[in-house]
């Protein structure tokens, strides 16, 4: 059976907030702020995706990283699958991640962010 087509109604309006060291901790330590996502909350977020068939994220991203493709193994909880293809274009992604501009690159011409606030593609 073919999955149902996802329109900007039918996925999670709101984007997934990502957990933050507190404050008052983080001023004690030099550990990251950001604690990235739990399974969950990747999962509410790739459900953001709709896939599109002209990838503008793709077109996007300076090193030309499937998005798309790595977005719907998170959704299918392949994660070394997603690991993979983000991989195949970029052999440092954690790194890339870290100083990509990513909300003025694939998150800036994401097709969601024309309604909603875009897929938090860098998270």
């Amino acid at each position: 059976m073919a999955a149902k087509k996802k329109t900007i109604r039918t996925i999670p309006q709101e984007r997934t907030p990502m957990r933050e060291q507190d404050p008052q901790e983080r001023a004690r330590n030099f550990s990251e702020v950001a604690c990235g996502y739990l399974v969950e909350d990747a999962l509410r977020e790739a459900d953001r995706c709709l896939q599109c068939a002209d990838e503008p994220c793709v077109r996007g991203c300076p090193v030309g990283i499937d998005i798309p493709g790595f977005i719907q193994k998170i959704v299918e909880k392949h994660y070394h699958g997603a690991y993979d293809i983000l991989t195949d274009t970029n052999l440092l992604p954690s790194i890339c991640g870290r100083v990509c501009p990513q909300e003025n690159q694939c998150e800036g011409v994401c097709t969601v962010g024309d309604t909603l606030e875009p897929v938090a593609i860098g998270r």
